[in-house]
C-alpha cells in the first residue's frame, strides 16, 4: 500500500539512522526540498558524531521513532547510508507509524527499513539521499524522478537492453536492495519474502567472490527459485576479478539460469549519480523485450 503522496507545505523530516553525514550536505538537500514547496525540518540527532556514526545507539532510535510517530511528518529522509540501522531495527516500534504511514527515502543501509516497512506492507522509496539531492544538477533524472513520485506521479522506466538480459513479463511486489545488507538479514524477523515477488539487487565496493558467496547463498536456499523476476541494479566500484573466470553479472546469470522469470541487468540504481527511484514493497510490473526493458507500477 502507499502511503499518502505528498502536497505543497507537507513536511519532510531529515534524519541520520546510519552514518555521520556532513552539515554541508543536509543544509544544500534542505534548501533544495524547500524549493519542491516543502517545509523540512531536522531530527535533533541528524548531524550528531559518534565514531563513524550519526550519534549513539540511542540518539539514532529517537530520531528515527520521532520520526515515525509524528503526525505532522509526511516523509522522512534518511540522509546517507553506511552501517548502522543493523544496530538499531530491533528497537524500533512500527505501531503508530502503521497507522498513519509516511514515505521514507534512502538507500544502502537503509535497505534494512525498507524491509522492515514492507514487512508491515507499506511501500518506501529507495532513492537519493542528501548528498545527491545537494549536489545533483536540477534536471538529473534521478532529483526529478524523486520528485515527482513524492507528489503522486509514478514513473515508467524505458531503458535499453543489456544482452545479459532474459526476455519476459513478469508482477510481483518489489524487494530487495543492497545485497550485502539484506543478506545480512536472513533468517531475522523482516527477511525478505522471495515467493512470487521481483528482487531488486546492487552493491558497492564488494568483491566479486563475495557477491559470488551471497548469489550461491540465495540460489543455495530457493530463494532464486521462488522469484517472478529479477532486476540487477549498478554494482558500483566492484572491480572484476579475472581469477573468478566470470563478471558478475555473468556469475549472476548462470545462478539464475535454470529458471523462467525475465531478468534486467543495468537498471540505473545503485551508488551512483543516475540512481533512479524505486518503490519498495508494492507490486512491480516488469516486461523484457529483445529492444528494452519496462518497468512501471
Amino acid at each position: 500500500m502507499f502511503p499518502p503522496f505528498l502536497r505543497p507545505n507537507d513536511q519532510i523530516r531529515i534524519i541520520s539512522p546510519s552514518g555521520v553525514i556532513d552539515s554541508a550536505f543536509l543544509d544544500a538537500a534542505a534548501h533544495r526540498i524547500s524549493s519542491w514547496g516543502l517545509v523540512v525540518s531536522e531530527g535533533k540527532y541528524a548531524r550528531e558524531e559518534y565514531g563513524r556514526f550519526a550519534g549513539t545507539k540511542l540518539q539514532r532510535i529517537a530520531d528515527l521513532q520521532d520520526a515515525l510517530n509524528d503526525p505532522n511528518v509526511n516523509a522522512i529522509l534518511c540522509s546517507r547510508g553506511g552501517y548502522g540501522v543493523a544496530q538499531i531495527i530491533d528497537q524500533i516500534d512500527f505501531a503508530t507509524f502503521c497507522k498513519h504511514p509516511k514515505w521514507l527515502i534512502g538507500f544502502s543501509d537503509i535497505t534494512i527499513l525498507h524491509q522492515a516497512i514492507a514487512h508491515y506492507g507499506w511501500a518506501s522509496l529507495h532513492g537519493i539521499m542528501a548528498k545527491q539531492i545537494a549536489v545533483l544538477p536540477e534536471n538529473a533524472k534521478a532529483l526529478i524522478a524523486l520528485r515527482e513520485i513524492l507528489f503522486g506521479n509514478l514513473p515508467v522506466y524505458k531503458i535499453k537492453y543489456s544482452p545479459e538480459n532474459r526476455i519476459g513479463s513478469s508482477t510481483g511486489n518489489l524487494i530487495g536492495g543492497n545485497l550485502s545488507v539484506f543478506m545480512a538479514m536472513r533468517s531475522t524477523d523482516i527477511d525478505l519474502v522471495f515467493k512470487n515477488n521481483i528482487l531488486f539487487i546492487e552493491d558497492v565496493n564488494e568483491k566479486p567472490y563475495h557477491i559470488d558467496r551471497l548469489i550461491q547463498n540465495l540460489r543455495l536456499s530457493g530463494a532464486l527459485a521462488q522469484l517472478s523476476g529479477l532486476i540487477v541494479g549498478q554494482f558500483n566500484d566492484c572491480d572484476e576479478d579475472p581469477l573468478m573466470k566470470q563478471t558478475i553479472n555473468e556469475i549472476i546469470s548462470e545462478a539464475v539460469a535454470g529458471y523462467d522469470y525475465p531478468v534486467c541487468f543495468n537498471f540505473p540504481a545503485g551508488h551512483i549519480d543516475d540512481n533512479r527511484p524505486l518503490i519498495m514493497g508494492q507490486n512491480l510490473n516488469l516486461h523484457v523485450n529483445k529492444n528494452e526493458v519496462e518497468i512501471y507500477y
